[in-house]
């Protein structure tokens, strides 16, 4: 079982409560890596990942409020084309990324109509339940490059290798 700090590679298959799959490593042809604890992915599926074993395979529902949150019509908001730059331009019924205060988000444009443009700020999936189909691969390898910033002396003997090749 993995443990918090440590980078684990699982297989996921996201699924809508009526069957649409928004995301499949194994149709990906390539499993994810996260840190245990880095708030990669949601809690609950960390804290679902944290009590398999090796090989493991799990079924876990998330409802909504526990996933994105419950959809708020208070994070849409309407404003005249003219205080949007290149508003002729923006994706009908798409994404777009702005600017909120020094923090990149990804926004729809829902719609828009004579002079205003409709922006939905709530994530894609807030309002739906998620499952997930898990499977735990293991501890992910370490690469190369994460071995040579081991400090010295540290228990996997390392810097002993790292000696007697500098010999």
């Amino acid at each position: 079982m993995p443990s918090v700090g440590e980078e684990v590679r699982i297989h996921c298959k996201g699924m809508l409560s009526d069957g649409r799959v928004f995301c499949d490593t194994r149709a990906a042809g390539e499993p994810i890596s996260f840190r245990v604890g880095s708030r990669t992915l949601l809690p609950e599926v960390e804290h679902a990942v944290v009590g398999m074993g090796p090989g493991e395979r799990l079924r876990l529902t998330v409802p909504a409020a526990q996933a994105y949150g419950e959809y708020d019509e208070a994070l849409v908001e309407e404003v005249p084309c003219s205080t949007v730059p290149h508003a002729e331009r923006l994706p009908d019924d798409g994404y777009i990324v702005v600017d909120a205060g020094g923090e990149v988000v990804r926004v729809r444009v829902t719609k828009t109509r004579a002079g205003m443009v409709r922006f939905d700020h709530n994530h894609e999936l807030a309002g739906e339940d998620l499952a997930f189909d898990l499977e735990y691969l293991g501890v992910a390898p370490e690469t190369a490059v994460e071995h040579e910033g081991h400090a010295p002396g540290c228990a996997c003997g390392c810097d002993k290798l790292k000696e007697s090749l500098a010999r």
